[in-house]
This record gives C-alpha cells, sequence and structure tokens, in this order.
C-alpha cells in the first residue's frame, strides 16, 4: 500500500493466474541422413491433429521450420518444431490416449527423425 498526499490509499494486488496451460513441443533433431516434409506436415499433419484433437480440448497449433544454427555455417540444430498446446495436462492426456496412436501411425509420412517431446507450462 501507498499513502498519498491526498491522504487515498491506492492498494494493488498481483493479478491471479486462473488457468494453467500447457505446450507439447515436438522438436526433430537434424542429423546426417534425416528427412522432414514440412509441407506434408504443414498441409495434412497438423490439419489431422486439429480435425482430431480440437473436440478434446486443443487451443492452438504451431510449426517451426528451421532455418540456421547459432553459429555462422552451422547447421539447424532441429528441422522442425511442432506445438500443440491446452489448458491442462489432464485435457492432454485424454486427447493422446484418444487419437495418440493415429498421430504417430502418420509420422512416416513426413519424417524419418525420431521426436523428442517435451512438455511446459506456458508462465508467460
Amino acid at each position: 500500500m501507498q499513502q498519498l498526499a491526498t491522504d487515498k490509499i491506492i492498494s494493488w494486488e498481483a493479478p491471479k493466474r486462473n488457468t494453467l496451460k500447457i505446450k507439447v513441443s515436438i522438436l526433430y533433431p537434424n542429423a546426417e541422413g534425416k528427412h522432414f516434409d514440412v509441407d506434408y506436415y504443414r498441409d495434412s499433419h497438423m490439419v489431422l491433429v486439429k480435425k482430431l484433437l480440437q473436440p478434446l480440448g486443443l487451443i492452438e497449433t504451431g510449426i517451426e521450420k528451421g532455418l540456421a544454427g547459432g553459429e555462422p555455417n552451422q547447421p539447424v540444430p532441429f528441422l522442425c518444431i511442432g506445438y500443440i498446446t491446452f489448458n491442462t495436462m489432464e485435457e492432454f492426456q485424454k486427447a493422446f490416449e484418444a487419437h495418440g496412436q493415429e498421430l504417430l501411425d502418420d509420422v512416416p509420412n513426413f519424417t524419418n527423425v525420431q521426436p523428442v517431446i517435451q512438455i511446459s507450462e506456458i508462465v508467460q
């Protein structure tokens, strides 16, 4: 609280977070002999992801195509990074339990890379 010359008291409270959002990042590491068809990923796979998972709580999807590494002439560390967001871990788990196998079965249609998965809390 802060006392002003006018004797009025001003108080400030931090906004309360009432929703927890999670982001599931699917990273496709670059390595010799690996390929990734970003057109198929964007035009077919992510369309399937949205069709199957939006009714189960999917909020947003995104795709990032690797362009360069952090140093000059360094190859990209990841060919592509996809992400999906949900309000809760439970929503994601239910959605993946329902449709995960169908989505995993589509992976060979766009890449021969073993993806790395990270689940994060969105804090800002």
